[in-house]
């Protein structure tokens, strides 16, 4: 079945159907990687605004060269203890993945939730550099230990709000693998509204709240001077604007990517094809999204199998009739053209050959009559044995259908006898009125036709098998036609068909071939 999407950034996470190995070590180096550079980024943070918000024109010499040292091997001691604690608890967590398992429902639940676990222990090690630096700055430099852990807190929260998101970036295809298809809400990770409030919260009012806590001690303590006040405003608004917008596009592709896989799915299944299927692998309620979606469509498939199968037993445009509504079959009186056609000497045939070749004549003389019928819109109702009738004006209106039951008989009878001159037939068409609907019990219907013009069909086609040509039409038939139809039929006999008591004018074809000896089974 084809994928209607790929995971967003695949280039990096490698396609969906990548072997197991594969997959263990480009997510184990994808949290490692963005892990260390996102740390990296928070003490970078931390410098920044040590410098800007630190009372008395920042850093004193011995408080400077404490965080010359402490960052560096902090920040190093941190990367390999979290990256170490985060890919070891991801490998852990994710064995089943790895193994190629079914995961059961409470592992599902975990490795959904796993991207949380993960930003708590960032957080974990980030509220550690918090005391450790705000000790520092405390020893060192006593009027800085507030701006030091407000630094600190700041960097931590950035740093813990862009973790979660490349972390759920890097398990996306691990996520994939333990929805596998479908979502539950019981197995959902962080829902989008909660998702979204937490990464204002850390993206943009954390760092705000730090302008307002400088401008409280700029007015309450004047701690900070004015040119003071202005550069910290300054560094925070960058804080804001730089990282508060990476967290904001992260969050929103995180957003857009499974709608846009649903919304390129809708558009294939706009222009009929239903052999497509979204990748569910999101966590939350867009995974709920993604994983209905294929439910939909899978309802959509099986209907249109159904009305596959239900169209090769009636007919597509009784199918279409029925499934749609626009014709009434429940019963009606119309005035159709209806076209029968029975083998002549099958029994003989059948009795001198293998069962195999017996059925690939049939399905050979079958095939050219349900080409030709099809393709002037007309109905094969039923397979008799070796006798089919075929109905053209119902259920739905053809307007020239006595022309479209002439022109039928008339190629089907010239095909028989230049593609299998081993066999012949009698074919007989007639028009008139008749009864078509669906009969049958409730369980099981079968639309069909019922009238005259049925039946004087049937017996035109026992005396077609005697004449030459082997078609014998209606001459009402022929009337109804259009001219360029009626110019290749002329008149006939006409007899007294049975269960009439009036003579049947009747036509065949203008130029036909002689008859071989007719069969037993006539």
């Amino acid at each position: 079945m084809a994928t209607a999407h790929r995971l967003s950034g695949e280039w990096l996470l490698g396609p969906h159907d990548q072997p197991i190995d594969r997959l263990r070590v480009r997510v184990q180096i994808l949290l490692t990687t963005l892990l260390i550079v996102t740390n990296v980024v928070g003490a970078g943070i931390v410098f920044g605004l040590t410098f800007l918000i630190t009372p008395g024109g920042g850093p004193n010499p011995q408080y400077l060269n404490a965080l010359v040292i402490a960052v560096p091997v902090y920040v190093a001691a941190a990367v390999v203890i979290g990256a170490s604690l985060v890919t070891v608890s991801a490998l852990r967590t994710l064995r089943w993945a790895f193994s190629d398992q079914v995961p059961t429902p409470e592992q599902r639940r975990t490795a959904l939730r796993l991207p949380w676990r993960m930003t708590v222990i960032q957080s974990g090690l980030w509220f550690s550099a918090v005391i450790l630096f705000t000790s520092i700055a405390a020893f060192e430099q006593p009027q800085a230990t507030l701006s030091a852990a407000f630094a600190v807190s700041i960097a931590g929260l950035v740093v813990s709000a862009i973790a979660y998101l490349i972390t759920e970036f890097a398990l996306r295809p691990v996520a994939a693998r333990a929805l596998a298809g479908r979502a539950d809400t019981d197995e959902l990770g962080a829902g989008v509204e909660r998702r979204m409030v937490v990464f204002w919260g850390l993206g943009t009012a954390a760092p705000v709240l730090g302008l307002v806590v400088a401008a409280v001690l700029s007015l309450t303590r004047h701690e900070l001077s004015t040119d003071r006040l202005s550069y910290v405003v300054l560094g925070l608004a960058a804080v804001v604007l730089m990282f508060g917008l990476l967290v904001t596009v992260l969050n929103a592709r995180a957003v857009v990517a499974p709608i846009a896989s649903v919304q390129a799915a809708l558009t294939r299944v706009g222009e009929g094809d239903f052999d497509v299927e979204v990748q569910v692998d999101d966590g939350t309620e867009l995974g709920l999204l993604q994983s209905g979606f294929n439910e939909m469509v899978q309802g959509l498939r099986e209907r249109e199998q159904i009305r596959d199968l239900f169209g090769k037993h009636v007919g597509e445009a009784v199918a279409t009739a029925a499934t749609t509504g626009g014709v009434e079959l429940v019963g009606e009186t119309r005035v159709v053209s209806v076209l029968m056609i029975d083998l002549v000497g099958s029994t003989t045939y059948a009795a001198a050959r293998e069962p195999s070749e017996v059925v690939g004549m049939l399905n050979r003389f079958f095939a050219v009559v349900v080409e030709e019928v099809d393709r002037r819109d007309g109905l094969v109702n039923k397979f008799m044995g070796d006798a089919v009738l075929a109905i053209f004006g119902a259920p739905v209106d053809l307007e020239d259908h006595a022309g479209a039951a002439l022109s039928a008989a008339r190629v089907i009878a010239g095909r028989i006898a230049q593609e299998m001159p081993d066999i012949g037939a009698g074919i007989g068409v007639s028009t008139g009125q008749a009864v078509a609907g669906n009969v049958g019990h409730r369980s099981r219907f079968e639309y069909t036709v019922i009238g005259d013009a049925v039946n004087a069909a049937a017996r035109l086609t026992e005396l077609a098998k005697d004449v030459a040509g082997g078609v014998l039409v209606s001459s009402v038939s022929v009337s109804e036609a259009q001219p360029q139809e009626r110019m290749h039929w002329v008149s006939d006999s006409s007899p007294v068909l049975r269960g009439r008591a009036d003579p049947t004018p009747t036509s065949r074809l203008a130029q036909t071939a002689p008859r071989g000896p007719r069969g037993d089974d006539s």
